[in-house]
């Protein structure tokens, strides 16, 4: 590491080049302090070390080349993190897959991964009993937890493994994580995160020394601090969010999920000193009774992104929790946040409380016309397009929109619509793709759409986001039925929901005689969602 004097706002080992070897480096450096903490199960980095080494070596012995896809379906662990820094070591790429899903969803996504080995908790391990014979490369399924549904348990294969730690002779451009987001089409996508896309901001900031300023020290990871894992893993938020924590060499504290009690119990607890929430959970711990400043004492930072956030819901954590606040705003396909907005700017009144903040140093934002790809100046509003370094290597197996999404030069076309101010401040006002973000949750109307269509009474359907006090978003559905067919709202969404994840299901369905649409025939949503929308002033929420 750089010596005090070089001291950069931002963590950098020059000795971690691909995510394996952070445990073997801390493991070395740090070996007996806490690397995790999930439900009593306290490791060590040297523990880690051993275990990642002992993933890599099973996944070897199972026959897992370099560049082949794993995957886990369940909830949070730091078992889970074992995987992904053993599977890492291997060269072998990991792909989780969100345990709310619907069981034709978890098939599709497992096999379009073309995972070789599945490794499921206890709460997925039923739903995988369901599908097991219709997993198409699968050729062995391990559960976490011992007994589960009779096959052999994650400890006891990891724990027959040789601790030796082989040179598997991975590459930081190979592929690490593969996630997977919603797509326009209604078929999820496979992002593609490269060893290096995940501390590519820190070896910039090593190649640029002055180029992080002391508003970015809400990045300065140390040794200390303690980071607190409550975002879902299948999200970048949740695996990201747990890498740069290991990156780093901090203590991390995991929830098998959110839950409000349980976040501020672990930071009450642990002191934690970092975490990241999104808005939608940053209220349910906000409405919790009794809290006081005090209970956040050894909060520095509170992160928060994935959807835009109230101003007066931001207003009163500040009030409330006492701590500083960061704003983030990325993507699953630029590997998480490319812009921040610095704690000074969270101050009562300040109109900058209504951006995204600024580049991350390293990364680039500018303002395009979607119909002719001409940049467009200050204040006014185009697809906001990124060029990052943590950009991802590429949708897997998807050529087309792979292109369609990285555009010439590297810039990452990102879907939302905003505008950039004089000062190079990113303002998000609505969303060229049709995507709804709900607690947090991207979905897709092309989604929700898909499955509601096969509905023996529905003619046409079109799916909105519309404003929700709660969720920022709630999913609507506006359904046009078939000529003497029942508008039978609970049957449409119970046939619905055993076709995608109970959070994509329409929270209401308003019934209408026919779909408004344009000349040729398209739809207008826009027409549809403006009377949910009307007196705001930007149209995301």
């Amino acid at each position: 590491m750089l010596d005090a004097a070089d001291k950069l706002p931002i963590a950098f080992f020059p000795e971690i080049r691909t995510l394996g070897d952070a445990p073997r480096f801390h493991g070395r450096t740090r070996g007996p302090q806490p690397a995790f903490f999930f439900e009593g199960r306290a490791t060590t980095y040297a523990e880690f070390d051993r275990h990642t080494a002992q993933v890599a070596n099973g996944l070897a012995a199972e026959g897992v080349m370099r560049g082949a896809r794993i995957a886990y379906l369940g909830k949070n662990s730091d078992r889970y993190f074992e995987l992904v820094f053993g599977a890492a070591r291997r060269g072998a790429v990991l792909a989780p897959v969100n345990w709310r899903l619907a069981e034709p969803e978890v098939l599709y996504i497992t096999n379009d991964a073309e995972a070789e080995l599945l490794f499921v908790d206890e709460y997925c391990a039923p739903l995988v009993a369901r599908i097991a014979d219709k997993l198409s490369h699968v050729r062995k399924i391990i559960v976490m937890e011992a007994g589960a549904s009779g096959r052999e348990s994650y400890a006891a294969w990891r724990d027959r493994q040789s601790d030796a730690d082989e040179d598997f002779a991975v590459s930081p451009d190979d592929v690490a994580v593969q996630l997977y987001t919603s797509g326009t089409t209604g078929l999820p996508k496979g992002v593609q995160l490269a060893h290096r896309n995940f501390f590519a901001f820190n070896a910039y900031a090593a190649a640029h020394p002055g180029a992080f300023g002391p508003d970015m020290d809400w990045n300065d990871w140390g040794p200390d601090d303690v980071s607190l894992i409550a975002l879902p893993v299948f999200h970048i938020s949740g695996t990201g969010w747990g890498i740069v924590g290991v990156y780093s060499g901090a203590f991390n504290v995991v929830l098998r999920e959110f839950d409000n009690a349980a976040v501020v119990d672990a930071i009450r607890t642990f002191k934690v000193s970092k975490t990241v929430l999104v808005p939608s959970t940053m209220q349910m711990v906000l409405d919790m009774p009794g809290l006081n400043p005090g209970d956040f004492a050894s909060m520095t930072d509170f992160l928060y992104g994935a959807s835009a956030i109230p101003v007066d819901l931001l207003q009163r954590a500040v009030t409330t929790l006492g701590c500083g606040f960061i704003q983030l705003y990325g993507m699953t396909e630029t590997c998480g946040a490319v812009t921040f907005l610095p704690r000074d700017d969270h101050t009562p009144g300040n109109p900058r409380l209504r951006s995204a903040g600024k580049p991350i140093p390293g990364a680039e934002i500018r303002i395009m016309d979607p119909e002719s790809d001409r940049i467009l100046g200050p204040g006014i509003v185009g697809e906001i397009c990124i060029k990052s370094p943590t950009t991802m290597i590429g949708y897997w197996k998807q050529e087309a929109e792979t292109k369609r999404c990285i555009q010439a030069g590297g810039w990452v076309r990102s879907g939302d619509a905003g505008m950039l101010d004089n000062d190079g401040y990113l303002f998000i006002s609505d969303r060229v793709k049709d995507m709804i973000v709900t607690g947090g949750e991207n979905v897709y109307p092309a989604e929700v759409e898909n499955a509601m269509y096969g509905h023996p009474d529905i003619a046409e359907v079109a799916v909105i986001g519309v404003p929700d006090a709660k969720w920022g978003e709630a999913v609507k559905a506006v359904v046009a039925v078939k000529p003497g067919h029942a508008a039978d709202a609970a049957a449409i969404l119970e046939f619905t929901r055993t076709r995608i994840a109970g959070y994509k299901l329409p929270k209401s369905i308003d019934f209408v005689e026919a779909l408004p649409r344009n000349g040729t025939g398209k739809v207008l949503k826009r027409d549809l969602r403006a009377p949910y929308w009307a007196g705001r002033d930007r149209q995301v929420n």
